[in-house]
């Protein structure tokens, strides 16, 4: 059968990867077209868009690059049409998808939405165009079926897909790590800048100011793949701070602590176990309208799972050297807080559910495919006919 999936972020590429390589085991002459990244490419099927060139952060980059967003929009609904899939995939990425699953209903495509938008935190109109559009909503939170239950929709819980990719990984030694990537011996601080440009630019500047003052520590920064060395290397001038690229999980198992822009990563570094400063600090204007519309206690998915304060948030002017310093200064040195994380960390794995959401997000898909596919054919003009010449007795 074919599949057409939209992924628009670095988060995104990583889970439908897994997808992909679940439906591939569920339906083994899987087609797929998609937009997304180079983990999915591995996966097979026809790159359509790198999601690098889709990832616009906060209302203001928005509206600045509108006109490319609308094109890229246009161009994808020409192509879901030339390409007629069985089924539409949409991971995350609400802003585009929602209105790609307008367009999809409409013309008679079957709309399947996995990983919800953050419609909990911000913007609950959004449920209603989800209800009308998506024809099967697959969600990775457990407190996303009660809130979609709320407004009389029923949706699958299929767990969280980073405990699937987490479980999949063969952990180097803390010494291999060291040697390999030519690190000393001393307690490393993971900084997680994002993924986007003008994130990784901000945020970064931001978490370098630490380095003069944690002489006892060496920094390392998680690069993604997409952005070159240099473009990292610009922004850390003179300091000795490391960056490795995609090696993002490799990093978080050998650090001592880590700074993290607010996102996915966050989780990721929970579920390593690695004890986390979470960081964001946005476009003033941005910010401004985000804080009225946003409707959650907490910005890390740490937090808004346990729904209750397990690891710190520093937001716009808190995100400052000092609260940075004296944050930091705590997860490396506060004997007290490591047991404490380890316990809070567990009871979120626990709520997390058991691994395998990939392969329960696939077998649904393919399912729903099928039966839909089987459906469409029942009805097919020559079935009708048939049914017309051959009345029942």
């Amino acid at each position: 059968m074919k599949y057409y999936i939209i992924a628009g972020e670095a988060s995104g590429d990583l889970h439908a990867s897994n997808l992909m390589k679940a439906i591939k085991a569920e339906d083994g002459k899987a087609d797929f077209r998609f937009w997304g990244g180079d983990l999915m490419a591995e996966q097979g099927g026809s790159l359509v868009r790198h999601y690098r060139d889709l990832a616009f952060m906060g209302f203001a980059e928005v509206l600045l690059n509108l006109r490319t967003i609308l094109k890229n929009i246009s161009f994808c609904k020409i192509d879901l049409l030339r390409f007629q899939p069985d089924v539409l995939i949409l991971v995350d990425y609400p802003g585009f998808n929602l209105r790609v699953a307008e367009f999809a209903k409409k013309k008679g495509l079957k709309v399947v939405y996995y990983i919800s938008p953050q419609v909990w935190a911000w913007k609950q109109s959004r449920v209603r165009k989800i209800k009308r559009t998506v024809n099967k909503m697959l969600v990775i939170l457990p407190f996303e079926k009660d809130f979609y239950k709320k407004y009389g929709m029923e949706v699958d819980f299929v767990g969280h897909p980073l405990l699937d990719a987490l479980a999949d990984e063969k952990p180097e030694t803390r010494a291999h790590f060291l040697a390999a990537n030519k690190l000393d011996d001393k307690p490393v601080v993971a900084l997680l800048p994002g993924s986007r440009k003008q994130e990784v630019s901000k945020m970064l500047e931001i978490m370098l100011q630490l380095v003069d003052g944690f002489k006892e520590v060496q920094f390392v920064v998680a690069g993604v793949g997409f952005l070159p060395d240099t473009f990292y290397t610009k922004i850390i001038g003179d300091r000795p701070v490391k960056v490795l690229q995609n090696k993002t999980h490799a990093i978080l198992r050998n650090a001592d602590a880590a700074l993290v822009t607010s996102g996915t990563a966050t989780l990721e570094t929970a579920l390593i176990g690695v004890p986390e400063v979470v960081c964001y600090k946005g476009n003033w204007f941005s910010y401004q309208i985000a804080k009225r519309l946003i409707h959650v206690k907490y910005i890390s998915l740490v937090n808004l799972i346990m729904d209750r304060e397990v690891v710190m948030e520093l937001i716009q002017d808190e995100l400052n050297v000092a609260r940075l310093k004296e944050e930091l200064n705590k997860l490396l040195n506060d004997v007290q807080l490591k047991p404490q994380l380890e316990n809070d960390y567990l009871e979120l794995k626990e709520k997390l559910g058991k691994t395998g959401a990939s392969h329960r997000a696939a077998r649904i898909i393919v399912d729903f495919a099928k039966r839909n596919k089987q459906a469409a054919a029942d009805f097919s003009p020559d079935s009708l006919c048939y049914a017309k010449a051959s009345p029942p007795k």
